[in-house]
């Protein structure tokens, strides 16, 4: 166990309230027009939002930084986290289709964590990969409107499969807070 000397203090860049990530008007999660109407906007409107957290939560970090493993024996990184995410957003299109599953990205199960090493080529890589299979994703998902069109061999609804989104990615980001705080001291927001 450390000493409290070998933390890093904590900080934020917010000027307006002192605990937060940023202030609000330079937050691009931050919409100061009315929600969504419908649930299906909302939905997607709350994935937006935690999608934009994590990468939040990575900017400005160096691979050596990304790929910090700061609570040990847990393999878990920021960068594997962008790993992990890319890998599970494939694998949910894998739950929503009747044809052969498509392949692993980072090979066996939690090599997108243990295998996660500080290099500018892997977090670029990281990075396309996550984008990338968003993208795939959402666009499978938006061929299915209807929130109670039940897909693929388990005949998991639309509605499940964006909740179950919203909530891996929503615990993820408080593992980032976590994570990005052992890095640099830069608190959560």
């Amino acid at each position: 166990m450390g000493h409290m000397s070998d933390q890093p203090e904590r900080w934020t860049q917010a000027t307006v309230y002192p605990d937060m990530w940023t202030d609000p008007d330079k937050d691009p999660r931050e919409n100061s027009g009315p929600s969504p109407d419908g649930e299906l906007p909302t939905l997607v409107d709350y994935l937006d939002s935690y999608r934009k957290t994590l990468l939040m939560k990575c900017e400005g970090l160096t691979p050596q930084q990304l790929a910090l493993r700061s609570v040990p024996p847990s393999t878990m990184s920021l960068l594997g986290l962008l790993r992990h995410l890319a890998e599970d957003e494939r694998d949910w299109r894998n739950w929503i289709s009747d044809s052969d599953p498509l392949p692993k990205l980072y090979g066996k199960r939690d090599d997108d964590f243990f295998d996660a090493v500080a290099d500018q080529g892997m977090v670029d890589t990281a990075y396309a990969n996550l984008e990338r299979e968003q993208a795939a994703t959402d666009t499978a998902l938006a061929a299915h409107p209807d929130l109670g069109v039940r897909l693929g061999k388990d005949q998991i609804s639309v509605r499940e499969l964006l909740v179950h989104r919203i909530e891996e990615y929503a615990r993820h980001c408080g593992h980032a807070d976590l994570l990005r705080e052992c890095v640099d001291g830069r608190v959560g927001q």
